[in-house]
This record gives structure tokens, sequence and C-alpha cells, in this order.
């Protein structure tokens, strides 16, 4: 089983470093020396922060080059937080700041705005996705 794209990880009999082959990329994930791993790579949850800091860019862009606007760029700074949950764990939570660049008017900054919260990672996030697991 693996993705569109042949997403895999593998990793060795010892430490936590794992190799995560994505088609024709190799991004490694790894934990800091502080929680056992050599942190030769960001955590998983570093990673997951990336892929959506990424989304919501990438989204913004692809809104203003379809509608014409003059974006010049897009900086997406995430936090990650634990978010206290009465009765249970804490929960994972995602602060995002977008800052838009160029010359955009307030109606372009306003739709701009309501799309970063509809990038595909985004909306996963958000919403219970359904994740199945089968262990070989």
């Amino acid at each position: 089983m693996s993705g569109p794209r042949g997403l895999r990880s593998a990793m060795g009999a010892s430490g936590y470093r794992t190799t995560v082959r994505i088609g024709a990329h190799l991004v490694v994930a790894d934990e800091p020396v502080a929680a056992g791993g050599t942190d030769t790579g960001p955590t998983p949850m570093e990673l997951l922060g990336g892929a959506l800091a990424g989304c919501i860019s990438i989204t913004l862009r692809m809104v203003a080059e379809r509608k014409g606007w003059p974006l010049e760029g897009v900086e997406a700074e995430v936090a990650m937080r634990k978010e206290p949950v009465e009765g249970a764990r804490p929960r994972d939570a995602f602060d995002v700041r977008v800052t838009l660049l160029g010359p955009l008017d307030d109606a372009m900054r306003a739709e701009l705005t309501r799309v970063a919260s509809r990038c595909p990672v985004h909306r996963a996030l958000a919403h219970e996705t359904p994740v199945t697991t089968t262990v070989a």
C-alpha cells in the first residue's frame, strides 16, 4: 500500500531516525536528543506543522494567480501547543500567522484570509479525518 506518489517510511532496528520517501523526494524525521532521538530532522509533528504552513501558502498563491491579484509573497508561521481538554489528555493545537505581501486591497486581503483556512491540510486537521491503519 502506498500513496499516489509512493509515500513510504522506514527506520532501522534502533533509534528514532526515520526516512520518508515521497516519490523522488527523501525527508528525514527524528526526535530531539532530549527525547531519545539524534535530532537529524524535524519531528513528525513539526513536519505536519510545515505541511500546514506550506499548504496555506500554496493555496493563497493559487487563488491570487487565478484572480490576477498582485500577491508578491506569503509568509506562514506555525506555532504548535498543547490545548487543555477538560477530563481528557491535552490535544495538539496549531496557531498560524499568515503575512500577505504585495499591494493588496482590503477586499483581496479579506478573501485570502477566508481562503487560508480552506487548504486541504487545514481541512484535514480541523475535521476528524478517518485514518485506517493495518499492521502486518
